[in-house]
C-alpha cells in the first residue's frame, strides 16, 4: 500500500492569511497595480472560441471506437473543459464583463458550463468567494479536505485513489460539509445544463456526452492540468500555505498557477497576474513556488510528507470568539496571583 503519511493532523495557525496584509503593503509600494484591476476583454472570445469548439467535437466522437473516445476525451476535450471550469473561475470574480455587470457574468457563466456537462458556475461562486474571504476557516474554507478524507486516503495507494476521485470530493464536499439553500440561478443553472446534456445524448448519443462529462471528470483528477488543486495550497514547504505555479499550462488555464497573486489581487484578471508579479517582483520571488503541476501530482502520492493533511487550517471565527471570551472570563476570576477565586 506504500508508505503511510507522517501527519496525524492539519496544520493549526492562529495567524491571518498572509494575503490582505501583503495587498496593502504591495499597494503602498506600487499604487500602480490599481490600473490593472478591471476584467479581460478578451475572455468573451477565448470561452465562446473553447465552447464552439467542443460543440463540433460531439459531432465528430459519435462515429468512433470507444477506446478513442476515451483518449480523445482525455488529451484534449477534458484540457479544453478544464479551461472552460477556469474561466467560471475568472467569471465567479467578474472579470469577465467586470463587477459593474454582475448578471451579464453570470449569464456568461452558463454559456462557458455548457460543455462541461456538470452544473456549477453559480454553486462554484457562492463557496469560492468564501475561500478567499475566509481561508483556511475549519468550516467556511471547503477547499480543505475533511478528517475522513484525510484518515482513509492516508498511504501512497490511497493518496493516488484520493487524486481519481478528487473531482467528486471537490464538488460533494462543499454540500456535505457547509450545505446552502440554493437559489434560482442555480436551478436555471441545472436546466440549462440537462437540457443540453439531453440533447447531446439524444442527437449523438452515449460517446458524445461521455466526451464531455467523462472529459470533465478525467482532467479534475490524475491529469496534469488537475496538479493546480494540490499545487495552490497545500503546504509542500512549512509555513507556507499559498504556491504559485509559472510553467507552460498557465497558458490553458487562465493563468491560475498565479495563486499568490490571484489570492492578493483577487480583482485583477488572470491575464493581468503576470504584470502583478514583474512589478512586485521582489515580494513573489521570495516565496516557494512551483514549476511543475505533473511534478505536484507525483510529489504529493509518493512523499510521505504530503497528504490531505497538509493544509493550514483555522478555527472557525465564532469558536475563537467563544474561546476568547471563556479566556477573559477566567482571568477576571484569578487574584493578582493567578488563582481562581472559588464561587
Amino acid at each position: 500500500m506504500g508508505q503511510h503519511v507522517s501527519r496525524t493532523d492539519f496544520e493549526w495557525t492562529k495567524e491571518d492569511e498572509p494575503h490582505a496584509a501583503r495587498r496593502t503593503e504591495i499597494l503602498k509600494k506600487y499604487p500602480q497595480i490599481k490600473e490593472l484591476f478591471g476584467y479581460d476583454r478578451n475572455m468573451k472570445w477565448k470561452v465562446s472560441l473553447l465552447v464552439l469548439i467542443q460543440c463540433y467535437m460531439v459531432t465528430l466522437v459519435a462515429e468512433m471506437k470507444w477506446m478513442y473516445v476515451f483518449l480523445l476525451a482525455y488529451c484534449f476535450g477534458g484540457v479544453i473543459n478544464h479551461a472552460l471550469m477556469l474561466a467560471i473561475h475568472e467569471i465567479a470574480h467578474n472579470l469577465a464583463f467586470g463587477h459593474a455587470r454582475p448578471m451579464a457574468n453570470r449569464l456568461f457563466g452558463f454559456f462557458a458550463n455548457i460543455p462541461i456537462g456538470i452544473p456549477f458556475s453559480i454553486s462554484f461562486k457562492k463557496y469560492h468567494l468564501e475561500h478567499h474571504r475566509y481561508q483556511g476557516d475549519e468550516i467556511f474554507d471547503t477547499d480543505i479536505p475533511t478528517y475522513i478524507e484525510a484518515k482513509l486516503f492516508c498511504n501512497t495507494v490511497g493518496k493516488f485513489c484520493w487524486v481519481i476521485l478528487q473531482p467528486f470530493f471537490y464538488a460533494l464536499r462543499p454540500v456535505l460539509t457547509y450545505p446552502k439553500p440554493p437559489g434560482w440561478l442555480e436551478f436555471f443553472n441545472v436546466v440549462i445544463q440537462l437540457t443540453y446534456d439531453f440533447l447531446v445524448y439524444y442527437y449523438f448519443g452515449g460517446k458524445a456526452l461521455f466526451y464531455l462529462v467523462g472529459g470533465s471528470l478525467l482532467s479534475m483528477g490524475a491529469h496534469p492540468v488537475a496538479g493546480h488543486f494540490i499545487s495552490e495550497h497545500y503546504m509542500f514547504r512549512k509555513g507556507y500555505e499559498t504556491y504559485s505555479y509559472y510553467g507552460i499550462l498557465n497558458c490553458v488555464t487562465f493563468n491560475v498557477g498565479y495563486h499568490n497573486e490571484h489570492h492578493d489581487f483577487p480583482a485583477v484578471p488572470g491575464c493581468n497576474l503576470p504584470k502583478v508579479r514583474e512589478i512586485a517582483r521582489e515580494y513573489y520571488d521570495a516565496l516557494p513556488h512551483h514549476d511543475s503541476w505533473s511534478q505536484v501530482l507525483y510529489d504529493f502520492v509518493m512523499d510521505p510528507d504530503i497528504g490531505p493533511y497538509a493544509r493550514i487550517k483555522r478555527k472557525h471565527r465564532d469558536q475563537l470568539t467563544r474561546e476568547k471570551n471563556a479566556a477573559e472570563a477566567l482571568a477576571s476570576r484569578s487574584n493578582g496571583n493567578g488563582v481562581v477565586k472559588s464561587d
